[in-house]
């Protein structure tokens, strides 16, 4: 959030007992326009367009402006939208601007979109725009056209900001009527579903084969800055899964080695993570390291320029920017433009004439008319209000400055439909990196892919998107058996049970995973670990018989063969030998280690049972002590750091009683039972007595 943001005073509003909505409602709207100082104290509240953007700065959108429409639902993508109607208009501006007092975001377009489909549903369902006539069936239209309008994802968002508002209007007398809503948009399934379906949707995560193999190319050569930039950002995503912002706010100077005994220097990247989790260093992989470097060799060498702009602005301000060769310049009160084409760097007469015109500056005719000049300090007046805003800080979190950062260009540098200026710079943007991936390729924008010729199997344009890179590299990390703490700190993520969104391991591919485990003592930890051994059958063969399915627990996984028989022991999986584990999961790891601390306490209660005399607490003591033998063995197995992440972890069987043996015990009395004397000695005997 900017300064203004944290500046802004709190206002709880606390809507009158006696008062009805509608007194209410007039009381709210009041209340957030004239007393509020959220989005500025200046902010021209009556206007349909709020321009926030010196609230909300967005990382890596460069000079976008960034503004609220309060359009309506089905015109929201026009170029002229139509705008909400009253009273709801300024009810809806109200609600934006208290709630972003209460609860700060930089994606206000959730709350938007949800205020916009709650006011087409009041049309359709009640034929007017009263806030105060809102009701759950108005909110069931409103969630049915969040539906009809948005993705699953986007949907399920949307409708969690619609019951926010639902029971923020619930509990401020809003309505005539009291509405207790919930949000019926289900949250969309997760990636680990199974099927043809679940399938595509995963393929639709990750970056196409055709992608990965044109990349390197296009890595290798790629001269023009533009394709340089482009290929240098996906040569980083694919060393360690960072996003966008964070990439394009590394610092020029990012890279760090740690000199590592007997080994090669560890090689990572100073960064800075956009969604909370502390900044370090992001150490890449050894077998990508050579690539970053060169990836970072390469950007530095297109992008110095920029920075050596940038630094004569910083010590210079106030003052405009001549390259070496046009530093006589300077001294000229009256230029020619020609020689503002020469200082802007423009090719030919006519656009400078066009800029001049667009800039306003005033042109004065000389010999006839045949000449046109123009002042020098009007020209460095214009292309210093072309400064990049906040210059000369790029990043208002870290500090960082436009001269210090590596993805800093000369303006226009990346784009083919303007020139490059000499004396300007601007921060390379996302919607640049992705325009080089091909976002916009239906538009008439080559991707880098298409500059080189590369293409689909089927002759479709090569298409990306930044984040696919890191639902890429999360999957490999999956595949390669790294802990899931590892994967969330390499990924910075704050909460492990993130890693589950970009996990795209398949279940056949999990269910392969084990099989390869099988009869490997350095992949398996348990009696599979040997079998395939002490028998004349393939490996591979082998496996498919011991496994022919898996299915995930909360645990570890499941081996057992339903198709034979269903589960005897009714979910018991620690006492199961069809139970096995995968090091390096760190949830599943957590909650055993939970399951060891219960069984530990129910055993102490089972014990104090037995001394108390209780009976039948003989039996609970029994049964508690193997789960805790079983829990503590298997707890001690994943922690050992000899065992390699990935290693599948199974224990040997229990040794548990036959349910005959179990039948037996239950139903003969104790030893010091005198009635004892009559059960036959065949049975004593089978007891050990």
């Amino acid at each position: 959030m900017g300064n203004m943001d944290e500046m802004a005073e709190v206002v709880l509003f606390t809507p009158r007992v006696e008062l009805d909505a509608a007194e209410n409602l007039r009381g709210f709207i009041e209340m957030a326009r004239d007393h509020l100082t959220v989005f500025g104290s200046d902010l021209p509240f009556d206007e349909n367009v709020w321009d926030v953007t010196a609230v909300i700065a967005l990382k890596g959108h460069g000079n976008k402006r960034v503004r609220i429409k309060f359009s309506t639902l089905t015109t929201a993508g026009d170029k002229t939208p139509s705008m909400m109607a009253e009273p709801f208009l300024s009810f809806a501006k109200a609600y934006l601007r208290y709630m972003q007092s209460l609860r700060p975001t930089k994606a206000i377009h959730g709350r938007l979109v949800a205020l916009r489909a709650l006011e087409a549903a009041l049309i359709e369902s009640c034929g007017s725009t009263n806030p105060v006539r809102i009701d759950s069936g108005v909110l069931n239209r409103a969630a049915q056209l969040i539906i009809n309008q948005l993705s699953d994802g986007a949907a399920y968002r949307a409708g969690q900001q619609l019951e926010i508002l639902a029971r923020w209007m619930a509990e401020n007398r809003l309505t005539k009527i009291p509405v207790r809503w919930r949000n019926p948009i289900k949250r969309p399934t997760s990636a680990v579903r199974v099927g043809k379906e679940a399938d595509e949707r995963r393929a639709k995560k990750m970056p196409s084969q055709a992608a990965l193999d044109a990349l390197p190319k296009v890595f290798l050569l790629a001269t023009e800055p533009v394709d340089v930039i482009v290929a240098g950002v996906a040569a980083i995503m694919l060393a360690a899964p960072e996003r966008i912002s964070e990439v394009l706010m590394l610092p020029e100077a990012c890279e760090v080695r740690e000199p590592r005994t007997g080994k090669e220097d560890a090689y990572g990247l100073r960064w800075w993570p956009a969604k909370g989790a502390n900044p370090g260093v992001k150490w890449v992989v050894p077998s990508m390291a050579s690539v970053v470097q060169e990836a970072l060799r390469k950007i530095r060498r297109v992008t110095e320029e920029a920075r050596c702009i940038a630094k004569w602005y910083e010590d210079h301000p106030g003052r405009l920017y001549l390259a070496p060769d046009v530093e006589h310049l300077r001294a000229q009160q009256w230029l020619s433009l020609a020689d503002v084409a020469e200082i802007l760097g423009f090719a030919d007469h006519s656009s400078v004439n066009t800029w001049c015109r667009t800039a306003k500056i005033a042109m004065s005719r000389q010999d006839n008319g045949k000449q046109v000049l123009v002042r020098f300090a009007d020209i460095e007046k214009a292309v210093l209000s072309m400064l990049p805003r906040g210059f000369p800080i790029l990043d208002d979190a870290t500090g960082l400055k436009y001269s210090e950062a590596l993805f800093v260009v000369r303006r226009n540098e990346l784009g083919t439909q303007r020139g490059t200026y000499r004396c300007m710079l601007e921060a390379v943007t996302i919607g640049q990196i992705n325009t080089g991936f091909g976002s916009r390729a239906r538009h008439g924008f080559d991707s880098i892919f298409a500059r080189f010729g590369f293409t689909e199997p089927d002759g479709s344009p090569i298409k990306l998107t930044s984040h696919q890179f890191r639902h890429y590299l999360n999957t490999l990390a999956q595949l390669g058996g790294m802990s899931q703490l590892d994967i969330a700190k390499w990924s910075g993520r704050k909460d492990v049970r993130q890693n589950e969104v970009y996990d795209h391991v398949t279940p056949g591919v999990m269910l392969q995973r084990l099989r390869d485990a099988v009869g490997d003592d350095n992949q398996m930890f348990g009696p599979l670990a040997e079998l395939p051994k002490r028998v004349m059958i393939r490996r591979d063969e082998f496996a498919q018989l011991v496994i022919p399915s898996a299915h995930t627990t909360d645990i570890g996984y499941c081996v057992h063969d339903y198709t034979s028989s269903p589960c005897q022991l009714h979910m018991d999986c620690i006492h199961c030998q069809d139970l096995v584990c995968v090091k390096g999961d760190e949830e599943k790891t957590a909650l055993l280690r939970k399951r060891l601390q219960e069984a530990r306490e129910l055993l102490g209660r089972a014990e104090d049972a037995r001394a108390d005399g209780y009976y039948g607490s003989d039996r609970w003591v029994e049964h508690h002590r193997a789960s805790v033998d079983r829990l503590s063995q298997l707890v001690q197995i994943l922690d050992d750091p000899s065992v390699p992440n990935g290693a599948v972890v199974q224990l040997s069987s229990p040794t548990a009683p036959s349910r005959i043996a179990q039948e037996l015990t239950a139903r003969l009395p104790a030893k010091n039972d005198k009635s004892q004397t009559s059960v036959p000695a065949e049975v004593l005997a089978w007891k050990g007595d």
